[in-house]
């Protein structure tokens, strides 16, 4: 079961604690908490499992350069990058190299932890473990949308970054899951174990 924190208890992070590369910071960041504050209360997910989409990378949106739309990519370390996926849903990104360098890091899976009862009120279909149990149900459960683009989520703000609220378990290392380029890179990282981790199940063991 999740375990339910208080909403005192997650430190928020500072640029200086996440690593300034792509790989780095997709693995650094399992364990770590998302939090999203909104008027009707708090809600944060358990962040196990992220993908990399390193510099260079055909399969990420930095590839053919700076665009109006990808932006957020090329600024420091540690900002949202928000974008809709197939006119469908919205999936949450964070920036991964310095300043003027476009690469980023996916959030594909949270376990949740504070406001479960405001996920449930956006996906009241959903099971605890599904609730926000892959990038698309991740954003929806905790409210994440195109108005979050460009934040800075080591600043004071309504979505961030916080540290872990327990130790990360074994972190697990395969391809990434629905892209046609650069399918080949082990470049998707995830707790061993966590039910909340979406996928196959041989691409969670």
């Amino acid at each position: 079961m999740a375990q339910k924190k208080s909403e005192n208890s997650i430190r928020r992070l500072r640029r200086t604690h996440l690593p300034a590369g792509t790989i780095e910071l997709a693995k650094y960041l399992i364990g770590k908490t998302l939090v999203h504050d909104t008027g009707a209360g708090r809600v944060s997910g358990r962040i196990v499992e992220t993908e990399a989409y390193v510099v260079g990378d055909a399969a990420g949106h930095a590839f053919r350069g700076l665009t109006p739309r990808n932006k957020s990519l090329f600024l420091d370390h540690g900002h949202a990058y928000v974008y809709r996926a197939y006119g469908l849903h919205f999936l949450a990104n964070v920036s991964s190299e310095v300043r003027g360098v476009g690469a980023g890091v996916l959030i594909r899976a949270v376990e949740p932890l504070d406001g479960i009862d405001l996920m449930r009120l956006r996906r009241p279909q959903a099971s605890l473990i599904d609730l926000a149990r892959g990038p698309g149900r991740l954003a929806e459960a905790m409210g994440i949308g195109p108005q979050h683009d460009g934040l800075d989520l080591c600043a004071a703000g309504p979505l961030w970054l916080g540290d872990s609220v327990r130790p990360a378990g074994e972190v697990g290392t395969s391809v990434r899951i629905g892209i046609s380029q650069e399918t080949h890179r082990l470049l998707r990282f995830y707790e061993k174990g966590s039910p909340y981790v979406s996928g196959p199940k041989r691409l969670r063991a």
